[in-house]
This record gives structure tokens, sequence and C-alpha cells, in this order.
């Protein structure tokens, strides 16, 4: 099978059919959503917590 013929996963925001130029959006609109949470926090990447996380910053 083809990449050609796998069915195009819908934009990631809307679920409207994925436009090539704004890939994996339909429309600025939707990347600029997406781009505004991560700015905002929405999205968040989990990491492992500082060893000094518990200490206040007077004890170290």
């Amino acid at each position: 099978m083809k990449d050609d013929d796998k069915p195009a996963k819908p934009c990631a925001i809307c679920g409207k059919p994925r436009v090539e130029e704004f890939s994996p959006f339909c429309s600025r609109r939707c990347a600029d959503i997406d781009l505004g949470r991560w700015l905002k926090g929405g999205y968040v990447i989990p990491g492992r917590p500082d060893e000094n996380e518990d200490q206040p910053a007077d004890e170290e």
C-alpha cells in the first residue's frame, strides 16, 4: 500500500480534511489555535521533577 492510498487524517483541531499547506491542520486558523494552546501552556510535555523542587530556595 502506497502513502497515496492511505486516507488522510483529519485536522488535528476541528476534524475537517487536512490541507497540505497547513498540515496537520485544515487552515491557518486551526494552526493558530494550536500554537495558542502551546503558548498558553495548554499542552505540556511531562518530564522528571527537579530534585530540589520541594526545598525552599534559601536552604540550598
